[in-house]
């Protein structure tokens, strides 16, 4: 579930913290508490090195990047802070956090960050949204603004949704904090960072400029509908949906309404299914 009831303010005035390009900017309000727990990302700690993971690869001495975390499950917001956002360690200042697209877009403006790890299936419009709601920083030519999605999910309408929108790379939640810190830095740089089996699905839908929608289907419902549409397939009573989203239980009955006339189907059960087998849950 996500926490919507968590306050937006997650950036407060900079407290002399270190790292390349932060004199003067927001720094991040909530720090590392605690382990990382059951939502950090795994296998990034070795016998061998008691202060943690390995300084990654794609790491120099002295360099940093500036990121914010994007995602609704506040454990594992905390689990990625406290697994790569020991700064001295890992090069990665984590500025801010957002559990939801207008929380984001208002801490991504106000830190100006280098990188945004951004969930796929956010409150209030989805990754989609923060990309689009964020053009002009990722077009900005001396202060590019970049996105690098992190999900539980490996479905490719997601996968091509969020890389159409313009983020450089898509990981999974499995990803270890060694190579997420590594993606980190090679998304920094420019270059496009993909968990391997999510690489054919961009390479399959950009082959051609003609190529055809992933799916058609899916693609008939808006942003919102394909929201409702997750949530009622993971079983979300109405309230509960309304509540997730922002929404009146009024409106949460128009948008189930509207997908099932669009899928063509008859009940919430019948679209669970169909949900269900294109590992849309």
């Amino acid at each position: 579930m996500s926490d919507a009831n968590e306050p937006t303010g997650a950036v407060e005035p900079d407290a002399g913290t270190t790292g390349a390009g932060t004199a003067g900017g927001p720094a991040a309000a909530t720090g590392a508490a605690g382990s990382a727990g059951a939502g950090a990302p795994s296998g990034a700690t070795t016998a061998n090195d008691p202060a943690g993971a390995p300084d990654p690869a794609g790491s120099t001495p002295g360099r940093r990047v500036r990121v914010v975390l994007v995602d609704d499950h506040r454990m594992f917001r905390t689990g990625v802070q406290a697994e790569i956002g020991q700064t001295e360690r890992t090069g990665v200042e984590v500025v801010g956090e957002a559990a939801d697209v207008d929380q984001a877009v208002t801490v991504i403006t106000a830190t100006r960050p280098e990188v945004v790890l951004l969930d796929v299936h956010l409150p209030g419009g989805g990754g989609v949204e923060v990309l689009r709601r964020c053009s002009p920083l990722m077009a900005d030519a001396e202060r590019p603004v970049r996105f690098l999605a992190l999900s539980v999910s490996d479905a490719a309408e997601d996968v091509i949704g969020v890389i159409r929108g313009g983020a450089r790379g898509y990981v999974t939640k499995t990803i270890t904090g060694t190579d997420l810190v590594d993606s980190i830095f090679r998304v920094q740089d420019g270059d496009a960072v993909f968990s391997p089996r999510l690489a054919g699905f961009v390479l399959d839908a950009f082959a051609s400029t003609d190529a055809p929608p992933v799916d058609e289907d899916l693609d008939r419902l808006t942003q919102r509908e394909r929201e409702v549409l997750r949530l009622i397939a993971r079983g979300y009573a109405y309230k509960e949906i309304a509540k997730q989203l922002f929404i009146s239980v009024k409106t949460v009955e128009s948008h189930v309404s509207a997908v099932l006339r669009k899928l063509q189907l008859s009940n919430r059960h019948e679209l669970t299914r169909w949900a269900t087998a294109r590992r849309l849950v």
